[in-house]
């Protein structure tokens, strides 16, 4: 069973107030476990300001997915002006990154997240990328991952209709770079009475030397993550 993913956004405040908000992902679903508060305001009800593309019942989702999965950070900042700067730092099971930044850029970074994993019926497709979440990612970065993340789904959805596209092209691409690798060390030998430049490089040349034996067998721990594409029904 595959372990929830707990990751939490923390913001120090102009006031020098902190404001702490501790997400959880279920492991395999990567659907929002946060409970909903008890008598969530007006507007977080679906038929307010409904979405004109909403596929939900109104009868079994009384509540927006999304508008009662923001109702927290919606309160905590209500007066909070958007161009204020804040401290924000958000840790998951892999690292912690930290910046300066703007109210309202570190509050869309916080809503990416929530709104990707709410179960909002439209966003179930961007659940791969939240289960490796960015924070403050830039123009240029989300538009990288959200083509790559693409272009892996599509690989599963043609394999499962019989094709084989295959890796081959970047398994030799590793092969090559591994000969790169080789020759690199032997420089910096001699280049270098201390080791730990050469021991650097040998720690990255673990990864060129392994990524064309475990290729397929990695991408297949992913297929999970792309369930969402079938329930997104994208041809």
């Amino acid at each position: 069973m595959m372990k929830d993913i707990p990751i939490q956004y923390a913001f120090q405040l102009p006031d020098a107030g902190r404001e702490t908000f501790d997400l959880l992902l279920d492991g395999h679903s990567l659907h929002l476990k946060n409970e909903h508060p008890d008598n969530p305001p007006q507007w977080t009800r679906l038929a307010f300001h409904k979405c004109s593309n909403c596929p939900l019942d109104e009868d079994s989702y009384p509540h927006c997915p999304v508008a009662v999965n923001l109702l927290g950070i919606v309160k905590k900042f209500d007066n909070i002006l958007s161009f204020e700067e804040v401290e924000l730092e958000v840790t998951t099971r892999e690292r912690t990154i930290s910046q300066t930044t703007t109210a309202q850029r570190a509050i869309a970074s916080f809503m990416g997240l929530v709104i990707a994993t709410c179960g909002c019926p439209h966003t179930f497709f961007l659940k791969p990328m939240a289960r490796f979440h960015l924070p403050l990612a830039s123009e240029e970065e989300t538009i990288y991952r959200a083509f790559s993340m693409h272009a892996l789904a599509q690989y599963f959805m043609d394999q499962e209709k019989g094709a084989n596209p295959g890796f081959e092209h970047l398994k030799n691409c590793y092969d090559n770079l591994q000969k790169v690798n080789v020759s690199i060390a032997d420089r910096l030998k001699a280049a270098s009475d201390s080791d730990s430049s050469v021991n650097a490089l040998i720690n990255l040349d673990m990864y060129a030397k392994a990524m064309p034996y475990v290729i397929e067998e990695s991408l297949e721990e992913l297929r999970y993550l792309f369930e969402p594409y079938r329930q997104s029904k994208i041809p």
